[in-house]
């Protein structure tokens, strides 16, 4: 998930407030989409809940976007990326919230929401979205996303350090139209040799699953839509003033490109969605996110103690909501609360949103101290 708001509950950045909004409405996106596909639920749900995966596309642009941002404005202030302080802030902020997950997962059966799990060497070496069942391995499945965007913070420093070490930052456009274009290839590999065979056939659906929509290869959109803004901001700053300059616009364009991706990806295992709906969705999310960091714009204005708390927790809620649904369905429906009623959906709300605040606050801030104490520690022994 995205590198999130590290500020105290109930306290408001206002420079962030967009970017919190974006964060909000992403979690918010997954939730009703998995509630909705994966756990009896009130029917009006549907209506919120169809678009729903498109959730993990606005955490991949964000990502690409407040990771790249740090990155470039380094090397726009001629300084050093010290991978260093770069890995521990990627360790200290993904690995403790992550490894109590994934601990709950495989020493508490009660908690799974499907099948079974993938091996856990998959999980610790951020792997499991490659080759993913989700048939036979459907439990905790949405970590898929969470490897993504690992391989992600691992390559995309490297590749500035060389870049940066041969003099070629400026080449780095060219780096991220060919990533564009070999997704494309690969994903039309996939699609002609591996899913197209077995449209007609049981396992279509599970193929398309298993090697166009989790595979790094095929999700690659959203970051690399994220890190292209970040890189035209920093680089070319003449552009983004003018830019910033129509943040309402910039929503307004994005909700008509979400809106037409919405139609396109009507039938989610496609051909459209494969190869037009990916990338107009990171389009249209990019679009947002211009908005929300513009100053222009009433996204940016606006500051919400409830969405800059969600924000905050929205990495917790990412981590445990499936099996917090889970458990509270079935919990609550021994005292004869029907599972796909409104008010087991309000309670799968408070159950996750106190659920993540627990994770929060015993292990993602204690952890996060700790980190500020080490890189402070480092930075006095130079």
């Amino acid at each position: 998930m995205t590198e999130p708001t590290e500020i105290g509950i109930l306290k408001i950045n206002s420079r962030l407030s967009g970017l919190d909004h974006l964060r909000s409405l992403a979690i918010l996106l997954v939730f009703m989409y998995h509630s909705g596909r994966l756990f009896p639920h009130a029917e009006w749900t549907n209506k919120i809940s169809n678009f729903g995966w498109t959730g993990v596309d606005l955490f991949f642009v964000l990502s690409g976007y407040l990771i790249a941002s740090q990155l470039f404005a380094k090397i726009g202030r001629e300084q050093q990326i010290s991978l260093r302080e770069f890995f521990i802030k990627r360790l200290f902020r993904i690995i403790p919230a992550y490894s109590v997950v994934v601990a709950i997962y495989f020493l508490f059966q009660s908690f799974h929401e499907r099948e079974a799990l993938a091996p856990l060497w998959k999980y610790l070496t951020f792997t499991q979205n490659l080759g993913l069942d989700i048939t036979t391995q459907g439990t905790f499945s949405h970590a898929w996303s969470l490897c993504i965007e690992e391989q992600f913070y691992l390559l995309l420093p490297l590749t500035l350090v060389m870049l940066v070490y041969f003099n070629a930052i400026e080449k780095g456009f060219i780096i991220l139209i060919l990533l564009f274009a070999l997704g494309i290839f690969i994903k039309l590999y996939a699609w002609y040799s591996l899913v197209l065979p077995l449209q007609n056939a049981e396992g279509y659906y599970l193929n398309w699953y298993k090697w166009i929509y989790y595979p790094t290869y095929s999700r690659l959109d959203g970051l690399l839509m994220g890190v292209s803004i970040a890189a035209l901001f920093q680089f070319k700053t003449n552009i983004k003033d003018k830019i910033l300059m129509y943040g309402n616009q910039s929503l307004l364009v994005s909700v008509f490109v979400l809106t037409g991706a919405s139609f396109l990806c009507s039938n989610l295992a496609s051909f459209n969605t494969t190869f037009f709906g990916f990338p107009l969705i990171a389009l249209g999310y990019g679009f947002m996110l211009i908005g929300a960091i513009s100053p222009s714009s009433f996204l940016y204005k606006f500051n919400s103690r409830v969405t800059a708390n969600i924000a905050t927790l929205s990495y917790s809620i990412y981590l445990t909501h499936k099996f917090i649904i889970h458990l509270t369905q079935e919990n609550f429906s021994k005292i004869n609360v029907n599972k796909d009623s409104t008010l087991m959906f309000l309670a799968c709300i408070i159950t996750t949103i106190s659920g993540a605040f627990l994770l929060n606050i015993v292990v993602e801030r204690p952890f996060l101290e700790l980190r500020n104490k080490i890189l402070l520690l480092g930075k006095a022994g130079r």
